[in-house]
């Protein structure tokens, strides 16, 4: 039974899962809703953790809840504005996975596996690469700078810890 003071008692279902090789210990996994099935309450386990990799992420990388967000007005607005940055920002660099070469990211990485701070470096440098002579002021003589070191400095800033 699931109890918590001013609600009432739920029952719950229990999954006991065991290495069959004895390497992990057993972990327990318990859902209120007595209906699933095992397999359903271990699935709805794994999809939450994703949520909560996304949620470390936006308050490493974005400043979800930091002291920026002192009322709940301020976060009432800024959290979902963060939140469609980190969307924007991961569906961009998945985009630039697939359809280009791999972005820069660290060697011991698999190709198809980023991190978000990966993520906000490839955009970065598809931004930048893309704009580096856009600002330039007219009439002036070009200062010609050879592609590998404007790729090499962009990826150093891009990634930069």
């Amino acid at each position: 039974m699931w109890y918590r003071p001013g609600t009432p008692v739920l029952p719950v279902r229990w999954v006991l899962v065991r290495d069959p090789d004895g390497k992990r210990d057993p972990q327990a996994f318990f859902s209120t809703d007595v209906t699933l099935e095992p397999a359903d309450i271990i699935a709805l386990y794994v999809r939450r953790w994703q949520i909560e990799v996304t949620f470390a992420e936006t308050r490493v990388h974005l400043g979800v809840e930091t002291q920026r967000q002192w009322s709940d007005q301020a976060i009432a607005r800024t959290t979902p504005v963060l939140l469609g940055l980190y969307s924007l920002t991961s569906l961009w660099a998945c985009d630039l996975l697939t359809t280009s070469s791999t972005p820069y990211a660290a060697a011991w990485y698999r190709k198809t596996s980023l991190t978000f701070t990966d993520a906000i470096g490839a955009v970065r440098l598809k931004i930048w690469l893309g704009n580096i002579n856009q600002r330039s002021p007219p009439n002036r003589e070009t200062q010609s700078i050879p592609a590998s070191r404007v790729i090499r400095m962009a990826q150093a800033l891009c990634f930069a810890a």
